[in-house]
């Protein structure tokens, strides 16, 4: 643990419970800054009783939340569960800008009518991760929309278009020759407002999201507020191995799928990437943790730290007993029909699209087969149903079973 960021001149050091917090935040995340302003904040709300607001901002830009989304979430339920007020703020009028995050085109924006039918089942889902009776509920529209067009002119005066443009997104655009209109601009300025408007202590976001919250730190000093916090977690890994979890890149696991296809998904992961997932996504201490790798580290078999994991995800989502059918659904598939002399076969390109890989192990004459293979529900992978036909495998080893009879072990590299 590094040394911890108070003066020598405090009267008295943190507390152990302000210590404590001050772990639980650090957990996981990229950077928190200024982490010496954080732990002030700590010690004056343990101090005077007084819960800290601690702001995510969601833009509803699709209708369902996948498990990269729920890293932010997950942090967010730790510092709600030390009893600090959680803000889950819908961007329901910066959706209407669009977000040109880490974006090399314009982002074209949303109707009304797709972010209200997209905010309607934001909040249902993000409640299995937060306690909802501890969860304040804003929409940004509630102080954007009041600004009108002389007070969006006012807040556009507190910051300078050099400072903008050296945002990454905007600087190579710019020096590429590729447009900005001058919406974009108003984006990162809507997102600080709305600490602003919240007087948030700390506003959560991933790692590409950092400009827009410092830009939040910016403006409440432009307003005479204390500057929030800003802390930001990793981009999770989606299950190709590679790329971040997008369902654009069919690489996801959507919090509302199936608990069978959850567990499957999960233990689909390659062995180096699940502690990642434990640390980003498992509500284990990380001691718990530690002790876990070491046993693996010591000759424990990794899939019994998989099945842990994937049981613990399943549940949060679709509850015990649902976890518990689906473990025990896999085991059943995964003894019933493997016959003992199984085929080996060797592939390379990982990650590989799941159509690419049962035609190269010889179960399918074709991709396109595949897919309506996948569509019926007649592909398994380690025992579990397969319904995304756009998964890709990390490398590792696989059993593949297609329908009843056709298996392969394929070892992916």
């Amino acid at each position: 643990m590094s040394s911890l960021p108070f003066s020598n001149t405090s009267p008295t050091p943190p507390s152990d419970a302000v210590l404590a917090a001050l772990q639980v935040s650090r957990r996981g995340c990229e950077e928190l800054l200024p982490e010496a302003d954080w732990l002030k904040k700590l010690v004056r709300s343990e101090a005077s009783g007084t819960p800290l607001r601690i702001k995510l901002g969601l833009d509803p830009t699709a209708p369902d939340i996948h498990l990269g989304h729920t890293v932010v979430l997950n942090k967010l339920r730790q510092l709600q569960d030390l009893g600090h007020t959680v803000i889950f703020l819908i961007g329901d009028f910066t959706s209407m800008i669009g977000d040109p995050s880490g974006r090399n085109t314009t982002r074209p924006p949303l109707t009304a009518e797709q972010i209200k039918l997209n905010a309607e089942t934001y909040y249902r889902q993000a409640s299995l991760v937060l306690d909802p009776a501890r969860t304040e509920i804003r929409y940004n529209s509630e102080w954007c929309d009041p600004l009108g067009a002389r007070g969006m002119i006012a807040l556009a005066s507190r910051y300078t278009v050099a400072r903008m443009m050296e945002r990454n997104d905007f600087h190579e655009r710019f020096h590429a020759g590729t447009s900005i209109a001058v919406h974009e601009f108003l984006y990162p300025l809507m997102q600080g407002y709305d600490s602003v408007a919240l007087k948030s202590d700390l506003e959560l976001g991933g790692t590409d999201q950092k400009f827009n919250l410092l830009m939040g730190r910016h403006l409440q000093a432009e307003y005479g507020q204390e500057p929030q916090c800003i802390l930001t977690m990793p981009l999770l890994v989606g299950l190709d191995g590679v790329e971040k979890m997008s369902k654009s890149k069919g690489n996801y696991i959507g919090i509302s799928e199936a608990a069978n296809d959850m567990f499957a998904k999960l233990l689909s992961i390659s062995d180096t990437l699940m502690w990642s997932y434990f640390t980003l996504l498992s509500f284990r201490s990380e001691e718990a943790i530690a002790a876990l790798k070491a046993e693996v580290d010591a000759g424990r078999n990794p899939k019994d730290a998989k099945v842990l994991l994937a049981k613990e995800i399943t549940a949060r989502f679709h509850g015990a007993a649902a976890a518990d059918a689906a473990e025990q659904d896999f085991q059943n598939r995964a003894k019933g029909g493997i016959p003992d002399d199984l085929p080996q076969v060797s592939l390379s390109g990982a990650p590989l699209g799941i159509g690419a890989l049962l035609k190269q192990a010889n179960l399918v004459p074709s991709s396109s087969e595949a897919m309506r293979l996948i569509e019926q529900g007649g592909v398994r992978i380690d025992g579990g149903v397969i319904s995304d036909k756009g998964l890709k495998l990390a490398a590792g080893r696989y059993v593949l079973q297609v329908g009843k009879r056709k298996f392969a072990q394929v070892d992916l590299s």
